[in-house]
């Protein structure tokens, strides 16, 4: 098994980033407006009550909320104590204080036993939040069947593959880092599902600005991102967790921890029935 200390470094910076920057989003989208009204923004805090960093999820059941293993446990040992979600279309900061310790859901944080790192292929990056009371009223994302992507690794047309990302992350990094806190999407394609990168547990997508020839605007995910899901085309079956990229840049590639593993289906079997 190949360890990436340069990609597990990356993937942490999602939530050393989010303590130093206010927030870390969706890059060449545009605003989910209402698409997607069961992703939520993710804060986690000490026992304490301080606030920790943030991430995004998916609510997959009244009281689980699908996110990254490296955001309930960015070491795999060191588990925060609680967490807070909100389904907002924006997050707005409390003045003088930061983010709002009130008004979401409040929850407490599911490491993976597995996840040690991003150490590829198989990075076990997914956990799970056990929220405190139902949710009921936003509808959920879907898992898919046991290895319900397979059938793309030896697909032709591969870039007429689309996938939408959701997520409340960095809207920019460079010239100037830009963080609106509202939820995004945006659509990418896939790339790779077999590569030593994947190995069929990733799923290695597109993160690029402009326009297909369809008129389609393309983009991916960045810091803050992680967590949130990856739907499969403009559906909301959720294929894959926002995990690592190959650059600071938030450009060029995206890796997602595909849900239709083995490995992924074992850990979430223990929280919701999959499909």
């Amino acid at each position: 098994m190949l360890n990436k200390r340069l990609l597990g470094l990356l993937a942490v910076m999602a939530l050393l980033l989010a303590v130093v920057i206010p927030a870390a989003a969706i890059t060449y989208g545009e605003p989910d407006a209402g698409a997607h009204p069961y992703v939520g923004l993710v804060g986690f805090y000490d026992a304490s009550g301080n606030w920790l960093w943030r991430c995004s999820g998916t609510l997959i059941a009244p009281q689980v909320l699908l996110t990254a293993g490296h955001c309930t446990s960015p070491d795999g040992s060191d588990v925060p104590a609680r967490a807070q979600v909100w389904f907002d279309e924006q997050v707005v900061l409390n003045p003088g204080v930061g983010y709002p310790d009130f008004g979401g859901v409040m929850g407490t944080p599911i490491a993976n036993p597995n996840y040690h790192g991003i150490y590829l292929p198989n990075t076990n990056d997914v956990g799970v939040i056990l929220l405190d009371t139902p949710v009921t009223n936003k509808g959920y994302g879907l898992l898919p069947t046991l290895s319900y992507l397979d059938k793309l690794a030896t697909q032709r047309g591969l870039q007429d593959v689309t996938f939408t990302s959701v997520g409340y992350g960095l809207n920019e990094v460079k010239p100037r880092s830009v963080s609106l806190r509202t939820r995004f999407k945006a659509l990418s394609h896939l790339v790779n599902l077999r590569s030593h990168l994947t190995d069929g547990y990733n799923l290695h997508t597109s993160n690029n600005g402009g326009n297909w020839a369809k008129g389609d605007a393309s983009g991916g995910t960045c810091f803050g991102d992680s967590g949130g899901p990856v739907f499969y085309a403009q559906t909301n079956i959720v294929v894959g967790v926002t995990s690592f990229g190959m650059n600071n840049n938030c450009k060029g590639a995206d890796f997602s921890y595909r849900t239709d593993s083995d490995a992924a289906r074992g850990f979430l079997s223990q929280f919701v029935a999959v499909p």
